[in-house]
C-alpha cells in the first residue's frame, strides 16, 4: 500500500518526472558528494542522487516512511537513513563539506532555514522545494515589495538564487500554492561581518514589523539621527529600501555605540 501523506508532517510527495529530473540536474551530484536529504518522502529523489553520490544521508520524522526506505535501500551501502527531527538535527556530526537538499515541509521551512544558517561551517549548497512565496522574499532585492527580514538574515549568511517554479500538480496531494526550487551558497567571501546578530534582528525585525513607516518613524525608539547619519541611511527611507550590508553597519554602529 502507498503512503497516505500526513497533513501534520506538512507532506505532498513528489510525483512528476520531469521536476525530479530537473533537481537532480540543478544539484549535480558526484561521487565525491556527501549529500543529505531533507524529508525524503518516499525517496523519489534519494534513489537518482544515491546513484550519483559518494554518500547520502537522509532525514526523515515520519517513522513509517522510516522503515519503507529502511527496507528500499538496504542494500544500497552508500545510503544512511536517519530517523530524526531536522529542526533539531546535528548536522554537523554527518562531516564538512556537505549538499543538502530536500523538498521541505512548508509549515517549518522558515525555523528551518535558520538553523541551518547556524551550521553553515559544514554545508557546501544546499537545494530546496519551498513555497514560492518564500522563495520570492528569500531572493528578493532591496526595493521590492518581497523584501523583508527573512531576505535580510538569509542574506548576511548565504547568497540565494531562484532556480525554478513547480506546478501544484507535480505533487500528491497537490498543495494550494505553487512551489519553487532554490539554490543556497554559503558567502565565498565570509560572512557580512555582524558583532551582535541578536541586536541586528531586534532592529530589522521592529522595522519591518511596521513596513509602510519611514525608517525615522518606525526605529523611533531605537536608532537615533547620529546613526543613520554616521552610516549614511536615509531615515526618510521605508525599510524595504535598505540593502542588507546597510542593515548590518546600522547595528554594527548601534552595538559599538551604546547608550
Amino acid at each position: 500500500m502507498p503512503h497516505q501523506p500526513r497533513k501534520r508532517f506538512g507532506q505532498h510527495f513528489l510525483r512528476d518526472d520531469f521536476v525530479i529530473q530537473q533537481i537532480v540536474q540543478s544539484i549535480g551530484p558526484a561521487q565525491s558528494d556527501v549529500i543529505v536529504e531533507i524529508g525524503p518522502g518516499e525517496g523519489v529523489l534519494t534513489a537518482p542522487l544515491a546513484m550519483r553520490a559518494g554518500h547520502l544521508h537522509a532525514v526523515e520524522l515520519d517513522r513509517d516512511l522510516v522503515a519503507t526506505l529502511q527496507r528500499r535501500f538496504a542494500d544500497r551501502d552508500n545510503v544512511t537513513i536517519h530517523a530524526a527531527d531536522a529542526l533539531r538535527f546535528d548536522f554537523a556530526m554527518l562531516g564538512k563539506n556537505l549538499r543538502l537538499v530536500g523538498n521541505l515541509p512548508y509549515n517549518i521551512s522558515t525555523p528551518l532555514l535558520f538553523h541551518l544558517v547556524e551550521q553553515r561551517h559544514v554545508i557546501r549548497d544546499m537545494h530546496f522545494m519551498l513555497q514560492k512565496e518564500v522563495v520570492e522574499r528569500m531572493a528578493a532585492q532591496p526595493g521590492s515589495k518581497t523584501y523583508g527580514r527573512l531576505t535580510i538574515m538569509l542574506g548576511c549568511y548565504m547568497d540565494v538564487e531562484h532556480l525554478f517554479d513547480v506546478p501544484a500538480d507535480a505533487f500528491d496531494p497537490p498543495p494550494k500554492v505553487t512551489s519553487a526550487v532554490v539554490r543556497l551558497l554559503p558567502r565565498a567571501n565570509g560572512d557580512i561581518g555582524i558583532d551582535d546578530p541578536g541586536l541586528l534582528g531586534s532592529i530589522v525585525n521592529t522595522a519591518f514589523s511596521q513596513r509602510r513607516k519611514t525608517l525615522r518613524n518606525a526605529l523611533r525608539n531605537v536608532v537615533t539621527a547620529e546613526a543613520f547619519a554616521a552610516v549614511g541611511i536615509n531615515p526618510g527611507d521605508r525599510p524595504e529600501q535598505i540593502a542588507v550590508s546597510d542593515w548590518v553597519a546600522l547595528a554594527n554602529f548601534i552595538a559599538g555605540n551604546p547608550h
